[in-house]
């Protein structure tokens, strides 16, 4: 996430995040009229629903300058290093007959020699399918992938149905050891890879990559330990 890159993006259409429950709700101290709680989704997501738009507007910035400068060492989570500030948010607004809505997704760039681009970032077994930035359509829900896709997958299936060792195909190497699990995943369940069904096999495991993805960008994990990590932020607002 760039933080100094001001942005603004709109339109008319339901993205998969809108759609998600909350897994837990929660009461903020000085908003007890505010419905509030952590979305069920990959990456960690404050929602906030109210009929006074100034209500969501004056707690959303309760909660991102509180995020702003939060350290949580157990949980990898750095306000700053070496001056450089880490914590900004990436919010989602929404009305949903009288009342507004915000998602409130919450974001870390911070870098280490392990992850030079981001330790919440696409992480390297996944670059193959997606190695830029997790936007904020991205953050939604829908998969921005490279064009460079289209090409390989096209070719990366008719190595899988014919047979052929990816490995020896120009281009195609970075996806070998994906391929060979996807190979034996299908295997496994007694599935044959067939010229009809290749794309659609293709897609559903594009599909799964880009969840690991939303993951990876996800500060606080959906494991118990990172439950108890949101839960200590959210105890600060």
């Amino acid at each position: 996430s760039i933080l100094s890159h001001d942005h603004f993006q709109g339109g008319n259409y339901e993205f998969a995040m809108a759609r998600a429950p909350y897994e837990e709700k929660f009461m903020i101290p000085g908003f007890e009229d505010v419905e509030a709680g952590i979305v069920e989704w990959p990456l960690s997501v404050i929602r906030i629903r109210h009929k006074d738009e100034n209500r969501l507007i004056d707690l959303a910035e309760h909660i991102l300058e509180k995020w702003r400068g939060y350290t949580d060492e157990a949980a990898f989570v750095f306000a700053e290093t070496e001056g450089e500030p880490h914590n900004t948010i990436t919010p989602i607004a929404r009305k949903r007959d009288s009342v507004y809505e915000l998602d409130l997704a919450l974001r870390n760039n911070i870098t280490t020699e392990e992850y030079p681009l981001g330790v919440f970032h696409p992480h390297p077994e996944y670059h193959h399918i997606k190695k830029e930035n997790i936007g904020l359509i991205e953050v939604m829900g829908l998969a921005v992938l490279p064009a460079r896709l289209k090409e390989e997958l096209e070719l990366l299936g008719r190595c899988m149905v014919q047979g052929k060792n990816v490995n020896d195909e120009p281009g195609l190497e970075k996806h070998a050891d994906w391929a060979k699990a996807v190979l034996e995943k299908y295997k496994a369940a007694d599935i044959r890879i067939t010229d009809e069904n290749v794309r659609d096999i293709l897609k559903e495991e594009v599909g799964q990559v880009f969840v690991h993805v939303l993951e990876d960008a996800g500060v606080f994990k959906n494991t118990e330990e990172g439950r108890r990590a949101f839960r200590r932020f959210i105890s600060v607002l």
